[in-house]
């Protein structure tokens, strides 16, 4: 069979025949003669890439508004934005001259002086009006600051039309009817009109947190979907009310305050409570300069920032205000204007995290407080009514025990049994010696109280100076255990202990290769695991700080979680899930008994260790009830 030849072209530019036969669309090679595409043409291809869905039409649309000082921007979308898009705004408005310059390419007033690398408008590169007016039938109506009547044009499948006496009120109106009329291809693309609706409310929502001092309204004709009014009072009050307003009235005061600055580089907003968390990144919410982005940078941040405390398949919520200057950010890396590019990446992601961890370790031991935790307090109330006269009703609120001073943490410390949690577990399953505390004693000063007893064999309960303290005795250890190891990771290693009958565990090949793999890693941290053939590992050594741990257990999901990883995470990364692994497996578990002294050892440790107020999945540790609470539960109050 003789060996096929490959196309290639002769002297005149045009393609023979080879060995293959004709090509495909040959008749589309047949002429390499370079040429100038039509005007429509080419914005139609523009389109392509700024109007993806009406949602991006909204968007364009919006942030020209804002660009042009409106203080009130109204938004209706007809069958989710495919048979119309009206966008009315109170900005500074256009004339006739300026209508017609609109609709053409790359016509913008947001360059004064031609310089791309100070950029402080949203929409800047003058694109968004021509494309929509090719790919659909447009129509500006426009007033401006000033001028005693308003002007309207017409731009229709990408023919423009003429400036005509029209009215309208101070500001701009922009229509956009049969979005994609003149490339029907596209409307294949079109989700249902509740979906692109929802995509147009999340642009109005990314872009009213930005500018909460902008009054926003989105209906779908027949109903307000979104209306935010415009807020009032300084700028930390007005910002607070928007994200309150959008991300639900929850978030405030699950959330604590960020405020940093680095090298001229500004972050601020606010970040929520690791125990107030999503199963998406959908509640993370990052701005630059004003401008909602998407950016892979800034989102790792976060995540990087929150690894300590919260599970790999957790989200935080997020509302993020970076501030830099014009000449340390390009903005104009993208079509759409969703991503940005930073001269100095470290700088930016180290500003963000820094300030994320600094935050939340301020906050203390606080941990989430929603509606539903008040809601479930109505099982505490009794089956028969209560007497009428009492009226009982739950209004109190779940409030965090105040952060206890520098003094408090070295009483704290002190108070500790001289083999705390951390040691490696008895067998007798004793792991202190402090004495217990006897129910004579008065109300105890510490901020998570003094153990009264223990329930389940699983909660704590403490009680507090003016209320009780419930602790989840696993989730606790778990962070005790895992702080524990961090800090002997970085004061120069982890204590091994070695197994005195060293165990295998039987796994797939595939997985016994990864998990060798990465043995380097688990030696750092005491783990000392070696290949015992096919589809088997030994485990040798563990870390002192685990105790008897469940070390089948503990190398399986290690394994599982080394898939999930793959190559990406850095080695400080893997160590930290390794080590809150470790810490999983290491920790007292739900269903062990526990007497008063090492009760008490727990609560005191908890006070002296940071982000105690959650384990390192996120979830809560303890929860506090007031006694103002409780006896309203009994009708007291």
């Amino acid at each position: 069979m003789p060996s096929a030849k490959p196309l290639f072209p002769d002297h005149r530019h045009r393609y023979v025949e080879g060995g293959f036969g004709h090509p495909p669309n040959s008749s589309l090679l047949r002429t390499m003669t370079i040429r100038l595409l039509p005007p429509n043409l080419v914005n139609q291809i523009a389109a392509g890439e700024v109007v993806e869905r009406p949602a991006s039409a909204v968007k364009e649309l919006v942030e020209n508004a804002i660009d042009a000082g409106a203080r009130r921007i109204e938004v209706v979308l007809g069958a989710g934005g495919q048979a119309l898009i009206s966008v009315t705004d109170d900005g500074c408005g256009m004339g006739p001259e300026e209508l017609e310059l609109a609709v053409e390419r790359h016509a913008t007033s947001k360059l004064p002086d031609d310089d791309l690398f100070h950029i402080q408008a949203l929409g800047f590169r003058g694109e968004a009006l021509p494309s929509i007016g090719s790919v659909a039938r447009l129509r500006l109506t426009s007033r401006p600051r000033g001028a005693d009547s308003a002007w309207t044009l017409l731009v229709e499948g990408g023919a423009k039309g003429a400036p005509e006496p029209a009215a309208h009120s101070q500001g701009t109106r922009v229509e956009v009817r049969d979005l994609f009329f003149a490339t029907p291809a596209r409307l294949k693309f079109l989700k249902n009109p509740r979906t692109e609706l929802s995509h147009a409310k999340d642009v109005l929502e990314r872009l009213s947190m930005a500018h909460p001092r902008i009054g926003f309204t989105l209906s779908d004709e027949t109903r307000a979907v979104l209306k935010l009014p415009a807020c009032g009072g300084d700028d930390e009050t007005a910002r607070v009310e928007r994200l309150t307003a959008v991300l639900g009235r929850d978030f405030g005061p699950n959330s604590v305050l960020i405020d940093a600055e680095r090298e001229g580089l500004r972050l601020s907003g606010r970040v929520s409570l690791p125990t107030f968390n999503k199963a998406t990144a959908a509640g993370q919410y990052l701005f630059v300069n004003g401008r909602p982005v998407r950016d892979r940078l800034l989102a790792g941040a976060v995540r990087g920032a929150y690894q300590d405390v919260l599970a790999h398949d957790r989200h935080a919520m997020v509302a993020l205000f970076l501030e830099v200057p014009a000449e340390e950010v390009d903005v104009n890396v993208h079509p759409a204007k969703a991503e940005v590019r930073f001269r100095d990446q470290g700088l930016v992601r180290g500003l963000i995290v820094g300030a994320i961890k600094h935050a939340l370790a301020a906050a203390g031991h606080r941990a989430a407080v929603s509606s539903g935790d008040l809601g479930a307090l109505g099982a505490y109330r009794p089956a028969s009514s209560l007497p009428s006269h009492s009226g009982a009703t739950f209004g109190g609120r779940w409030e965090p025990p105040p952060r206890p001073s520098a003094g408090a943490y070295q009483q704290a410390a002190e108070a500790q049994a001289p083999l705390g949690f951390f040691e490696a577990a008895q067998p007798q399953g004793r792991a202190f010696d402090a004495e217990p505390a006897t129910a004579a004693e008065p109300p105890p000063a510490y901020p998570l109280g003094l153990a009264r007893g223990q329930v389940h064999d699983t909660y704590i309960i403490a009680q507090t100076a003016d209320g009780l303290v419930i602790v989840d005795q696993h989730a606790a250890h778990e962070r005790l255990v895992y702080e524990r190891m961090k800090a002997a990771l970085a004061s120069g290693g982890i204590t091994r202990q070695g197994l005195l009958l060293p165990e295998v565990v039987e796994m797939d090949e595939a997985a016994c290769v990864r998990l060798l793999a990465r043995a380097e890693d688990m030696a750092a941290l005491g783990l000392i695991v070696e290949s015992f053939g096919p589809g088997a590992v030994v485990v040798r050594e563990t870390p002192a700080l685990l105790g008897d741990c469940d070390v089948q257990g503990l190398i399986r999901d290690l394994a599982d979680e080394i898939a999930e990883w793959g190559g990406m995470l850095a080695l400080q990364d893997r160590l930290a899930h390794v080590c809150g692994t470790m810490a999983c497996h290491g920790s007292v578990r739900a269903g062990r008994s526990l007497n008063a002294a090492e009760m008490n050892a727990l609560l005191r440790q908890m006070e002296a260790t940071p982000h105690s107020g959650q384990c390192n999945h996120g979830r809560p540790t303890y929860v506090e009830l007031k006694l103002a609470d409780i006896e309203k539960l009994f009708g007291r109050r």
